[in-house]
């Protein structure tokens, strides 16, 4: 790495434009490029480490700087590029603190530099221009923490939505098998819930696959859409609608004993009953007709039918088939006389 003082007028003319001095009228650039020194940086060379103390700020001129953080297991991961004109470590002159990443070149690259001691020789022999040069610090700053903020607000945002996903049924917005499954798991394994109420319902929709053969499986997905809409639209906060698959759902009904779980599960029932949904005639039609579709519905209740995830599933899936075999639309409890 070698330096130079800064003469050449090519390099002059461009470094007076960037963001750094580009506030600066000519007499006070020429003021300033007094100062500054020519960097002549080799691929592979290190222009400072993480830790070190920092007591110059740069402005890339040409080439191309990476810089590296140190992750907590202690390997080095490369966190940005810095572009020809923009300037950096003036965090550290600034706020007397060590650099806060290592800068390395990925191939032969010139920066300039503008010492720490230069630098606020300028705020106080010429504050005019140690003003203008502390505001655009201050603006390409403020632009970078925007953009920071930014980052973060899409990573929240990307995050939240991946985590939706991996908890939810893709075509109707209720909750999966997976997170049903975890929930109830959760109340069992809490010694303290272990002699709280919980209902499962379990139920599907009668015959839909006759809706399918006839109008299609589109007209089938239809259906369960506008009966997961239902579902919700009677469940009350904490209640937890799963889609299992198909036209299968489950819904856990957290400290619900068995007269309320059948109020829900009635509710459900019969609003689907009045349900009437728009669909193609026929698979390849571009007409539409109205139908209607039904829905069984089996209710068990823990601790009293079930001890656990597997017994629970087991005694509300038994009163779902009870409740076919007694002629569907209907909703049946589980019991042990059955």
């Amino acid at each position: 790495m070698t330096e130079e003082i800064l003469e050449s007028k090519t390099i002059l003319s461009v470094v007076s434009k960037l963001s750094l001095f580009c506030a600066l009228d000519e007499n006070e650039f020429n003021t300033v490029s007094n100062f500054l020194k020519t960097l002549h940086i080799t691929k592979g060379e290190t222009l400072f480490n993480e830790g070190d103390t920092g007591e110059d700020m740069f402005v890339l001129f040409s080439g191309t700087l990476n810089a590296y953080g140190t992750q907590s297991d202690g390997t080095q991961r490369m966190l940005f590029n810095v572009a020809v004109g923009e300037f950096f470590g003036e965090m550290s002159v600034i706020a007397h603190t060590p650099r806060s990443v290592t800068i390395t070149a990925t191939e032969d690259s010139i920066a300039v530099k503008f010492k720490g001691n230069d630098f606020y020789r300028i705020i106080n022999e010429y504050p005019v221009i140690g003003s203008k040069i502390l505001r655009s610090i201050s603006i390409v700053q403020n632009n970078w923490l925007d953009q920071s903020s930014k980052s973060v607000s899409d990573l929240v945002r990307w995050g939240e939505t991946a985590r939706r996903r991996a908890v939810t049924d893709e075509m109707t917005g209720l909750y999966n098998r997976r997170f049903l499954e975890d929930s109830i798991n959760k109340r069992f394994n809490n010694q303290s819930m272990n002699l709280r109420i919980t209902s499962l319902l379990m139920m599907d929709l009668d015959k839909i696959h006759g809706i399918n053969d006839k109008h299609g499986t589109k007209a089938g997905d239809i259906v369960i859409t506008a009966a997961s809409e239902i579902i919700r639209s009677c469940l009350r906060q904490g209640d937890i609608p799963a889609r299992l698959s198909g036209d299968e759902f489950a819904i856990l009904l957290p400290d619900t004993d068995k007269k309320d779980a059948v109020r829900i599960a009635e509710q459900i029932r019969k609003n689907i009953e009045k349900l009437q949904i728009e669909v193609p005639e026929s698979p390849n039609s571009a007409q539409t007709v109205m139908i209607g579709t039904r829905t069984s519905i089996g209710i068990a209740i823990a601790p009293a039918h079930a001890r656990t995830l597997e017994e629970l599933e087991e005694t509300s899936d038994f009163a779902l088939r009870k409740a076919k075999e007694l002629g569907r639309n209907r909703v049946e409890v589980f019991s042990k006389n059955n």
